[in-house]
């Protein structure tokens, strides 16, 4: 999943103004699962349309031989990143194969099931113009299940997204709006170690700061793991706890918590005790955004 331009904006506007950025993600999953269920849908009633009997052959025809491998993991119930866990790897073959194996796993124990619940039945009905698709109960759990993996697999891209898209333009945004120079800023780096990191902050006499962004709740104590991990001198999050904020100051890591009233003014007093050169920021008002968005992505 990836964001759009507009979705990044308004995260970022979001967090800027201590709001809850995770409502955006929330729609965002939203309708890209909303999506994905009329577009399943619409293939059962064009299977119909084909004249084709919905069968548990069917389904698996239809849903587990396509030559998408990440479709394929969802169909039979499970995900791609699942399989790459259990198994190692996510190669194609490898995708292929669990799939089909979880499918005969999961028809099993649905079947089982419904002959445990005899006195239970229900039929799914799903109708476009004017042609009527039923699904026994089998049939129905099966495609239930689908759907819950999918939803999970969305949430967990979507916030895994937010890190990996927003973060950067986040940073790009809080320069821009404290005037610093791009000879004083780089967008990614490595450590010492050798790992990627944000951010650099660079001084005017060459030093350089590494940067840390973790848009995360409130009392995760990922923030200590990832600066020591790193070796962070500066670190952005939206919530920090007290524990958060004891752990960063004796590590000695300058610290950034935007979900506080004008807490991105914050930004600025480490630009001065880090010596970056930029403006003093006193008259730079949220307002602004716009502007420097339109600017920074055109």
């Amino acid at each position: 999943m990836r964001l759009t331009t507009i979705v990044t904006r308004r995260i970022i506007e979001r967090l800027l103004s201590a709001q809850n950025y995770r409502t955006e993600i929330i729609s965002l999953i939203d309708a890209e699962f909303l999506d994905f269920v009329l577009a399943f849908f619409r293939r059962v009633v064009e299977a119909k349309l084909r004249s084709q009997s919905i069968t548990t052959d069917w389904y698996r025809a239809e849903f587990l031989e396509t030559p998408n491998p990440d479709e394929i993991a969802i169909h039979a119930g499970l995900n791609k990143k699942t399989i790459g866990n259990l198994f190692g790897s996510s190669r194609r073959e490898i995708v292929i194969q669990a799939s089909q194996e979880h499918y005969a796993q999961l028809y099993t124990l649905i079947n089982e099931l419904v002959q445990q619940n005899s006195d239970l039945d229900m039929q799914l009905t799903i109708k476009f113009n004017s042609v009527s698709v039923d699904l026994n109960l089998s049939e129905s759990l099966i495609v239930i299940n689908t759907l819950a993996v999918k939803r999970a697999q969305l949430r967990g891209g979507a916030w895994s997204t937010v890190g990996k898209q927003v973060e950067k333009p986040l940073m790009l945004v809080l320069c821009r709006f404290f005037e610093v120079p791009t000879q004083n800023y780089q967008l990614t780096g490595l450590s010492d170690a050798a790992r990627e990191v944000d951010f650099f902050l660079i001084s005017g006499t060459g030093q350089r700061y590494r940067c840390e962004v973790k848009l995360m709740g409130k009392g995760n104590p990922e923030s200590a793991d990832v600066t020591i991990a790193r070796g962070s001198h500066v670190f952005i999050a939206d919530t920090l706890s007290d524990l958060n904020k004891s752990q960063l100051a004796g590590l000695g890591v300058l610290w950034v918590e935007l979900n506080t009233p004008n807490g991105w003014r914050k930004f600025g007093e480490i630009l001065s005790a880090l010596h970056i050169p930029h403006t003093k920021g006193a008259g730079v008002h949220l307002e602004q955004l716009p502007m420097i968005w339109n600017a920074l992505f055109p």
